[in-house]
């Protein structure tokens, strides 16, 4: 029975400009520490997609698959795109989940507290 706390499409990436993969999930935080430590074999895993670096959250789980059948038919250079909007140094962004939003820290000096 899926959790469904927290549903989200969401891109993990091997490193600046490397492999991406792009999934949709019912519970981001459980799915992205898979990822982080390589539980499942596959893709992400052969290809080490381990940094959450772009995410969308959804309210139900129909639209966020809609939505990730979108974004793969895109071109790679329009996900890089859609990366690099909110996320310009490809920070993992698994960490920003676990911590209050008066935690986080930012190494981007053009970030913006919102």
């Amino acid at each position: 029975m899926a959790r469904y706390e927290f549903i989200a499409v969401y891109l993990m990436t091997s490193g600046r400009n490397g492999t991406l993969y792009l999934g949709v999930t019912s519970d981001l935080m459980q799915r992205g520490l898979e990822h982080r430590e390589g539980r499942f074999p596959g893709f992400s895993r052969e290809h080490g997609c381990k940094l959450l670096v772009w995410w969308e959250q959804h309210g139900d789980l129909a639209t966020a698959i809609a939505r990730e059948k979108e974004i793969k038919k895109w071109r790679r250079a329009w996900k890089l795109a859609l990366i690099e909007k909110d996320n310009p140094q490809w920070r993992d962004l698994y960490e920003d989940l676990l911590l209050p939003q008066y935690l986080r820290r930012y190494d981007d000096p053009w970030h913006e507290e919102r």
